[in-house]
């Protein structure tokens, strides 16, 4: 029994493996279309680009990990009532449930995981994506600069740069600046050094003349200058952005009551993502359960199992549905918070109670004289 368990959970962690990898693989390219931009026009180095869009990866992994369980188990206990193992197993005496415990372990093992996921490395993963991102779209300097080349910034900024100095300078530097309304600016510069405030990045220019054109009466000016000063950060640039609910820990989501600062919306919102956290991880276990309970406590059929998938796949929806539904509603009221545990707790409830209790005349009546399909 031992040697079985061990190859059912071989095989279920196969599966596994290669459904979530597939799925995330697909994720992964939509997800990080939202950052080509970046790459085709604003020359964002590869490795920066990689490791921006891999901190997207344990998010992912946490919404896709039960549902990649769920088609694991469902299709090895699926094979193996095909091939009749299962019947042989049964046929010997063996409970539903011993039948499921690696299903059952499988589960538990990445519930565990996924809390895991969820409170330490989604947080960690979250803040880095978001202090990245900012560094991506306002260190100008090294990532956007290149040299012989002219860098669309933002809202009608346009930047040349002969060189880059090896103490961090620039020289040679032409700035074209449409922002205003009025008037366009054209400021060049034998060098400069960008430098970084709360408000955005700046740039520094040394030695170098200013000229504007206005746009209605084409007006011109020019003005020489030894040391000038240009703001590069966009209107919405603000500094870093204010750290997401993802990036909060366990201990601040669920204490959120005391935190005067936040609005009453946002309390609940912290108080709901903090239950998540604990429930969402046993979503791997409930739809281990969902996928292989059906298979091994109904009837069998030699034509195959479609009607008892389909009823799986079905009450995995709902269950999954139900989640994001209450979610929203418990956001709204923290009175629909308990429903959010019975979501998960009454399907692995039942599921259990199938396999515990199993008797086959609950689930099939023959007629008399009907042979025994076997």
């Amino acid at each position: 029994m031992k040697k079985l368990n061990s190859y059912i959970f071989r095989q279920i962690w196969t599966g596994f493996f290669l459904v979530a990898f597939s799925l995330l693989s697909m994720l992964w390219l939509t997800q990080s279309l939202r950052f080509v931009e970046m790459v085709t026009n604003k020359g964002l180095p590869l490795h920066l680009f990689v490791e921006l869009t891999s901190f997207l990866m344990p998010r992912l992994f946490s919404i896709l990990s039960p549902i990649a369980l769920f088609a694991a188990v469902m299709f090895v206990y699926n094979r193996m009532l095909s091939d009749r193992e299962l019947v042989i197993m049964q046929a010997a005496g063996i409970s539903p449930l011993k039948n499921a415990k690696a299903a059952i372990i499988s589960g538990v093992i990445l519930a565990v995981f996924g809390f895991y996921v969820l409170n330490s490395l989604i947080p960690a993963a979250e803040n880095a994506f978001r202090n990245l991102e900012w560094e991506i779209k306002n260190n100008v300097s090294h990532l956007m600069f290149r040299e012989g080349e002219f860098t669309n910034l933002q809202n009608g900024m346009t930047v040349f740069v002969s060189k880059h100095e090896n103490d961090g300078a620039v020289s040679g530097i032409l700035l074209h600046d449409e922002r205003a309304a009025d008037k366009k600016v054209t400021l060049s510069a034998e060098k400069g050094r960008i430098v970084y405030t709360d408000k955005g990045p700046r740039i520094i220019l040394v030695n170098g003349v200013r000229q504007e054109v206005s746009k209605k009466g084409h007006d011109f000016s020019s003005l020489k200058f030894e040391r000038y000063s240009v703001d590069m950060a966009s209107s919405s640039s603000s500094g870093i952005k204010k750290a997401s609910v993802r990036e909060k820990s366990l201990f601040e989501l669920l204490n959120a009551d005391n935190d005067q600062t936040l609005t009453p919306e946002d309390k609940r919102k912290y108080i709901v993502e903090g239950h998540r956290r604990l429930v969402s991880p046993w979503f791997n276990l409930v739809f281990a359960l969902l996928a292989c309970t059906g298979l091994l406590v109904g009837a069998f059929n030699r034509r195959g199992q479609t009607k008892i998938i389909c009823w799986s796949v079905f009450l995995m929806i709902v269950v999954q549905g139900g989640d994001l539904f209450l979610t929203n509603l418990s956001s709204r009221s923290l009175y629909f918070l308990p429903l959010l545990y019975l979501n998960c707790l009454v399907p692995f409830a039942i599921c259990l109670f199938l396999l515990i209790f199993y008797r086959p005349c609950l689930f099939r009546r023959r007629r008399q004289g009907e042979p025994f399909d076997a």
